[in-house]
């Protein structure tokens, strides 16, 4: 694709490698036949192609944004499955990321936009207020058809039927490995996930300690910032993405860390991304270090082992978070994790398209948000499955809201068939 940006704008390092994204374009529209928005509301702005020439004409004339292209941009899931599509590597993550933050500095919103993106980025990151707004949620949830407002109530649909206890796990401490440890690795335990589900990290430190690995909760980690990354709210992400740096990076200078895992795919993809993040910040090295360790649990799970199990008798669907694979590339590993532990594993039709969750996509885009988790509920259970595995507790909320089957973590599976205690979500069903 050509482009015009003044050499006075690619002074700007976020316009030059914006340029540099869209040069790779060469407008052939492969995108659109895996853009779940494109394949719901079939309009070319909706696609990844159409927002692309939407995103270049704001970026390149450097005006502010107007309300068409940033209906079009907020459309968007960031589910990046044009990433994994695209024969010309065209970063579109990069590009969209830009372009929000430019949204989010030059278009003012409607107050209810303004009043809802604020709510959010002041609640979701923050595991205690996260806690009292669901218990807010519960309490709200009997009068949901009162509720005018779709997106107030997709928070009031959020709420689960349990709010679980705060998890002692998940406080600043050092697990040591049981028996020789051979890898000390650092886990992330995320913000909204601390609040929604605590049998994840639970699993996560009782898997990796079996396995011989030390794990340590850093003091000071936090969200990841990828919550406010993706509304654009740059200052806000990069605080919180730089004290996660600040506080790995004292844990590899002082006893050092062979990987940091993390549970959360939406987070593994933004912290993994740090490196890019930080490129012109007095935090870049420290960053790229971060990055370059940063690993999904099923990534290290894969390099530690796990013991070859019998079978389970039990059939699971396994539903691929975007994140995990367009965002991260990693597609095959939590199915050989979960064959090689005893379980029967199916995938459902389409399993490359998003479930619509994606973030706070579910919250603030309900009516396509809902359209996306039918379809996907409906090819996953016409996989007659007794369990659905995930690796993303976005994912694990948006599907478990309209299907009766148990929706579990990945490594929740993989903990019980190691000799940890049965998923609660099992018992529950």
């Amino acid at each position: 694709m050509q482009t015009n940006f003044t050499a006075e704008q690619l002074e700007d390092p976020d316009i030059r490698r914006s340029n540099e994204v869209l040069r790779a374009c060469v407008h052939c529209g492969f995108c659109t036949a895996t853009c779940p928005t494109y394949q719901v509301l079939g309009d070319e702005l909706d696609s990844p192609r159409g927002r692309i020439y939407l995103m270049k004409d704001m970026l390149e004339k450097g005006r502010p944004a107007d309300e068409k292209t940033v209906r079009h941009i907020d459309r968007c899931l960031s589910c990046l499955a044009c990433m994994t599509t695209c024969p010309s590597g065209v970063h579109y993550m990069h590009l969209v990321d830009h372009a929000r933050q430019h949204i989010e500095r030059t278009y003012r919103r409607p107050w209810r936009e303004r009043a809802l993106r604020w709510t959010l980025a002041r609640i979701l990151p923050y595991p205690g207020r996260f806690r009292l707004a669901l218990l807010g949620a519960k309490i709200g949830k009997p009068f949901r058809r009162l509720v005018p407002d779709a997106r107030l109530r997709a928070m009031l649909d959020m709420a689960p039927k349990r709010i679980p206890p705060i998890s002692p796990n998940d406080d600043p401490q050092v697990f040591p490995a049981e028996g020789t440890r051979r890898m000390r690795v650092a886990l992330m335990t995320g913000c909204a996930q601390r609040a929604l589900n605590t049998d994840i990290n639970d699993a996560t430190i009782r898997l990796l300690r079996r396995l011989g690995c030390e794990v340590v909760v850093a003091e000071g980690m936090g969200c990841c910032g990828a919550l406010t990354h993706h509304m654009g709210k740059t200052d806000e992400s990069h605080a919180s993405a730089a004290k996660n740096i600040r506080a790995w990076s004292r844990e590899i200078a002082g006893e050092g860390l062979d990987a940091i895992v993390i549970n959360t795919s939406g987070c593994g993809t933004t912290v993994k991304d740090y490196g890019h993040m930080f490129r012109n910040d007095p935090l870049a090295d420290e960053a790229a270090a971060v990055s370059e360790r940063a690993m999904d649990v099923s990534e290290l799970l894969t390099k530690l082992e796990i013991p070859e199990g019998g079978e389970k008798g039990l059939r699971v669907a396994y539903h691929a978070a975007c994140s995990l694979q367009h965002g991260q590339q990693i597609k095959s590993a939590p199915k050989t994790l979960l064959r090689r532990a005893g379980f029967e594993v199916v995938e459902p039709a389409d399993a490359h398209l998003c479930c619509g969750s994606a973030g706070t996509y579910n919250l603030m885009q309900p009516e396509i948000a809902d359209k996306l988790k039918a379809r996907k509920i409906r090819t996953l259970e016409a996989k007659a499955p007794q369990i659905i595995a995930a690796g993303n507790i976005g994912c694990m909320m948006q599907i478990g809201g309209g299907t009766q089957l148990p929706v579990v973590h990945t490594v929740e599976l993989l903990d019980w068939a190691c000799g940890g205690p049965r998923p609660p979500a099992l018992m529950e069903s």
